[in-house]
């Protein structure tokens, strides 16, 4: 019965409990039993999403309470995964908006709440976080409204239900003043606010594939809301492509997915989320249907990528070393796979043999996906980003613009505004609260590059940031993001210590002493803004006599620990990051220094 069904997505801004709430909603619908050990972030199932705290992809669950079946999607709230969240809008009937009870609305909130009213569907906002310091539930519950009144919602929905409490503590109210007990209150709110699916069970069976998953005995996965109709195991279903092509197949599994697992179901019901297997190949924004003659599905405009990045195979000395898989027919076939599953990221071949050109949302979408490849065997050279640039209808250059929102500690404004400053960057809004100054700047996506970072650094730790594009505007000219230079090694071998002390005192080191080096590999930055030649594995001249030299007596400090996400940022676009199973390095496009040499005159020639 459709109308004891509910199905919502979970939005919300990174890191304003989105997870915690779908653990303790599972908790309160009974997926555990007494005995049974709860596991925290459970929808995370991902390495990478426990590993960085933060939802990568969007996963579906269920829970049973009362006689209801409340379908539940978790959606990732970081904006470079925003196509996540937008696939699954034509999922769900309604959306539970979580916001932090101090922080308020923020880049993403705006975000995701803007795709959700433009499909109509039903808000619930959840203000979480109510027993955090200095939290501000009533000014919160204001600047929703204006958000709503911003993004243009209708009367129904700027009528959405208000829900108080605490993810972590299990407890939600619609009304401050009333005890703080369980997450029944959220439940019943989302029983009677969020509309029962609109689904025609006495039509032909249609599914529009939202989603695709993945089981090691029955291969794809399709997930999606069946509109219409029913299916179960056997039955012959029609697949409607999105290039105008029809293949038959038959369904042979069929999966609900109840808890925090999925399990085989008989029949998959009109208005239900479930999984449909029996199809060698289908994309997410596909059609299945009993017919053949019925009508595809609409599925949801995404928003276009505005960077893109490099991909090549790993030419270096110690290239095959490491991994698996190190030709560039395994890379492109894994980044095709990629692409069928992850609908905001964009593969195309480059003019150059085993380059393939990979455009996404933003330089973090693209290093899990590097992150991941590393993971499976891969070894893989990827470029520094570069924002895609459009040109308006009088041949004009256009590129991406975001809007950025910045939080630090009041001490360290002068710092950041200069450097907002040096990456071109308009200051529209300044603010103070209890943490710090606030400010909301205009810049373009090549002057975020390499940003967060830098906030890092200028902030202690304490900066916080957040990111929303914006616009394609005219192209605001050159921008310098690194105003250091490197140290490059002139020689292939293991680094040892004796060479490395005399390095610190030209700039920072990347290696310590036992790391394998290579010609044209980066081992350090130098200061000033000039690429210097050093020798990291001369070793010390043998004499008759022995004393206590400086490398017996001095150790080198800590080399700089550098991340994929950070390394991608870091390079500029003569240099690229190897990327393998065990290693991470930099180095230069050109690892020989005399044909390094040849190319820059030819392009100071051509310039």
């Amino acid at each position: 019965m459709t109308d004891k069904i509910r199905n919502i997505a979970i939005i919300a801004h990174v890191d304003h409990g989105k997870t915690t709430l779908v653990d303790k909603l599972l908790e309160a619908g009974g997926a555990y039993r007494d005995n049974q050990e709860k596991v925290e972030r459970a929808m995370d199932s991902m390495d990478l999403e426990k590993e960085k705290g933060i939802t990568i992809k969007s996963k579906n669950t269920s829970i049973k309470w009362e006689d209801y079946t409340i379908n539940i999607v978790d959606t990732p709230g970081h904006a470079d995964f925003g196509g996540e969240v937008e696939r699954v809008m034509k999922m769900v009937d309604g959306v539970l908006l979580v916001v932090d009870a101090y922080e308020g609305p923020q880049a993403q909130t705006r975000f995701v709440l803007k795709k959700a009213l433009a499909e109509g569907l039903h808000p619930i906002v959840v203000v979480n976080k109510v027993d955090r310091d200095f939290a501000r539930p009533d000014e919160v519950h204001d600047m929703v409204l204006e958000l709503f009144l911003e993004l243009e919602a209708s009367e129904e929905q700027f009528e959405a239900p208000f829900f108080y409490g605490s993810a972590k503590n299990g407890f939600f109210v619609g009304n401050l003043k009333e005890d703080h007990k369980d997450m029944v209150p959220l439940l019943q709110g989302i029983v009677d606010s969020v509309p029962a699916p609109e689904a025609k069970a006495d039509e032909p069976f249609r599914m529009l594939a939202s989603n695709i998953d993945w089981d090691n005995y029955v291969g794809r996965i399709a997930l999606g809301k069946v509109l219409s109709g029913s299916v179960q195991k056997g039955d012959g279903v029609w697949l409607l492509r999105k290039d105008g092509t029809k293949v038959k197949s038959k369904v042979s599994r069929v999966f609900e997915y109840g808890s925090n697992a999925s399990a085989e179901s008989a029949v998959a019901s009109a208005g239900n989320i479930v999984g449909i297997a029996g199809f060698e190949d289908i994309d997410i924004g596909e059609t299945l249907a009993a017919s053949e003659d019925a009508e595809p599905l609409p599925f949801v405009n995404i928003d276009p990528p505005t960077i893109q990045m490099q991909f090549s195979i790993n030419n270096g000395p110690y290239a095959g070393r490491d991994g698996k898989h190190v030709t560039s027919r395994a890379i492109r076939e894994r980044l095709m796979r990629e692409v069928k599953t992850n609908i905001s990221i964009e593969v195309s071949d480059s003019d150059r043999a085993g380059v393939f050109n990979v455009a996404a949302r933003g330089a973090m979408q693209i290093a899990v996906l590097v992150e991941t490849m590393r993971r499976e065997g891969f070894e893989v050279l990827v470029s520094r980003p570069s924002v895609i640039i459009k040109k308006d209808e009088n041949g004009k250059q256009l590129e991406p613009f975001e809007t950025l929102y910045v939080e630090c500690p009041e001490d360290a404004l002068g710092g950041v505004m200069k450097t907002l400053a040096n990456r071109k960057a308009r200051v529209e809004n300044m603010g103070m609260n209890a943490h710090g100054s606030t400010l909301e700047a205009t810049v373009s996506t090549r002057g975020l590059i390499g940003f967060e970072f830098e906030l890092l650094g200028l902030t202690s730790g304490h900066g916080i940031m957040s990111h929303l594009f914006k616009e394609y505007a005219p192209y605001c000219g050159e921008i310098t993001t690194r105003s250091t230079g490197t140290l490059i090694s002139m020689a292939t071998g293991t680094a040892i210590q004796y060479s490395l002390l005399p390095l610190e005192d030209r700039g920072k080191l990347f290696i310590k002493p036992g790391d394998e080096v290579y010609e044209g590999q980066i081992i350090g930055e130098n200061p000033r803004m000039v690429d210097l030649a050093v020798n990291p594995i001369k070793e010390k001249a043998l004499t008759n006599h022995r004393s206590a030299g400086k490398d017996n007596t001095t150790t080198l400090a800590p080399p700089i620990a550098m991340g994929l996400e950070r390394a991608i940022e870091y390079i500029n676009a003569d240099e690229l990051v190897e990327a393998t199973p065990s290693n991470l390095r930099i180095r230069k496009r050109i690892l020989c220094p005399n044909e390094r040499k040849r190319a820059e005159k030819k392009n100071d020639q051509n310039t």
